[in-house]
């Protein structure tokens, strides 16, 4: 069995998007009774989160971009920069805490502590551009992540799998013309899905060339799919690549019981692609892997998702 991190703070849940919202605090707990229930608590590391140094959000977001960040929340308002981006007066210092949660992570992988990680963090991060909110994210959580491996850990090559059902466009735009960062996603596209980026020739700009692989999925598409797409496209490219350090952006909204898209992933599917991921760790980054929730609504369906998807990382 694999020494496991689970980053688990009842803070997230301030974060408090409004009525009928999908990303709403229930989500967290439906994961944490998964993983409670299945039996798995006792033998994971709980990790509570401390508060992220500035200078590292400073990374990668705009300065003014925070500070507006800040004075909206502080202000009462219930939006950030498009209405599908509930806030509330804590959702400032909440991203802070998904940031500061995540970096500790980090730290004790590094340190040996633990060999890899489950961060159920809110708000999720991966559609934040430098300067701009979307989707539900204020903060790019898993960008933060791969710059302070680089800047505070030495790590040269960072590999990143998304398999949230919606593109991770704002990682992708940060890391577009960085070849020391590969942002791999596997996503549904075309039809409704938000945000509409991530179509197989966007394969990164100037010296990141390369550096960026897509493989969206046609509406109505499942598990079959999603093995030969990976198959095809993100084991030939980290074979490549050799990333020191593997970070998840986790989203279970592919599943065919969310109502988020048209894809008809199964909970084995989800399985197989966390398998596939902990593989390519384990030959290139030492097993070194933390998986950072991103989407995931169907509350009755994330205590198996999240059960099955921490089983895999402890190696049960």
């Amino acid at each position: 069995m694999r020494k496991t991190g689970y980053l688990h703070d009842m803070r997230y849940m301030l974060h408090d998007t409004g009525p009928y919202h999908p990303e709403m605090p229930e989500r967290l707990m439906a994961i944490y009774d998964g993983i409670k229930d299945g039996g798995l608590l006792e033998h994971l590391t709980l990790i509570s989160a401390s508060q992220a140094d500035l200078k590292w959000i400073e990374t990668i977001h705009d300065k003014g971009y925070i500070r507006r960040f800040e004075e909206i929340c502080l202000s009462g308002h219930l939006t950030f920069d498009d209405q599908d981006n509930g806030i509330c007066m804590e959702t400032y210092a909440t991203a802070f805490l998904a940031v500061g949660g995540i970096l500790d992570t980090i730290d004790m992988v590094m340190e040996g502590k633990i060999e890899n990680a489950f961060c159920a963090v809110r708000p999720p991060g991966h559609h934040a551009e430098t300067n701009r909110a979307m989707g539900f994210c204020y903060f790019n959580n898993v960008a933060i992540a791969a710059r302070y491996l680089q800047m505070r850990w030495g790590i040269k090559r960072v590999g990143i799998v998304d398999f949230d059902v919606h593109h991770g466009n704002g990682t992708q735009h940060i890391f577009e013309t960085d070849p020391t960062v590969f942002y791999y996603s596997i996503h549904q596209h075309p039809s409704f899905a938000y945000p509409g980026t991530g179509r197989e020739f966007e394969n990164g700009a100037l010296e990141g060339k390369g550096f960026t692989k897509n493989s969206p999925v046609l509406p109505g598409q499942g598990d079959d799919i999603y093995k030969m797409l990976i198959q095809k496209d993100l084991i030939p490219a980290f074979d490549h690549f050799e990333p020191e350090f593997v970070l998840v952006s986790t989203g279970f909204d592919a599943h065919e019981d969310d109502e988020m898209s048209d894809i008809n992933l199964s909970s084995g599917g989800f399985s197989w692609i966390m398998e596939t991921i902990m593989q390519l760790a384990d030959q290139y980054a030492r097993g070194r892997v933390i998986s950072v929730l991103e989407g995931g609504y169907c509350i009755p369906r994330l205590p198996e998702l999240a059960r099955n998807h921490v089983g895999i990382l402890l190696n049960t």
